[in-house]
């Protein structure tokens, strides 16, 4: 099955339109993706905090709560500022297994006004579940969450 991500883009643009809350919206965003995309058990965003990752608004089973940047896919992506997909987190070199029914993961940075405040983390209970316009459509979204981000009433300052 196919995902949308062009209708997924005009939900995220309703529901970025009706309130300028940052936790709201990246509350929404993570709801949103986790009801729209087939075969994921975990969806979530970390936020950044100085040189960690802290957990954020997920969907899933209690995860990991810290995960300094450099380690694990989410902390890997954040520190090259790079999106990775993983199409076997168990043969990707320290993995941090928060579920161990995870074995393929999409993560993407999330930037606001130029920053890493936090990266999108996907996981997926099947290897190779992510394709290239999976990681293409994903990356969209997460724009378009930053720019909402950018445009929220709230102080510049910090994230969530």
């Amino acid at each position: 099955m196919e995902t949308d991500y062009n209708m997924l883009g005009r939900q995220l643009d309703a529901l970025a339109g009706s309130d300028s809350d940052r936790l709201a919206l990246a509350a929404n965003f993570v709801a949103l993706l986790h009801a729209e995309l087939p075969d994921i058990n975990w969806l979530g965003i970390y936020v950044r905090r100085g040189d960690e990752l802290v957990l954020g608004p997920f969907q899933g089973l209690p995860a990991c709560v810290r995960i300094p940047f450099g380690q694990g896919v989410c902390g890997t992506a954040a520190a090259r500022n790079e999106t990775l997909r993983v199409s076997d987190v168990h043969a990707f070199d320290g993995h941090i297994a928060c579920d161990p029914a995870s074995n393929s993961e999409l993560v993407v940075p999330l930037v606001v006004r130029g920053e890493i405040v936090g990266v999108l983390d996907i996981d997926s209970p099947s290897k190779n579940r992510f394709t290239a316009d999976d990681q293409a459509g994903v990356e969209a979204l997460v724009r378009q969450f930053g720019a909402a981000i950018e445009r929220s009433d709230e102080p510049p300052t910090g994230f969530i």
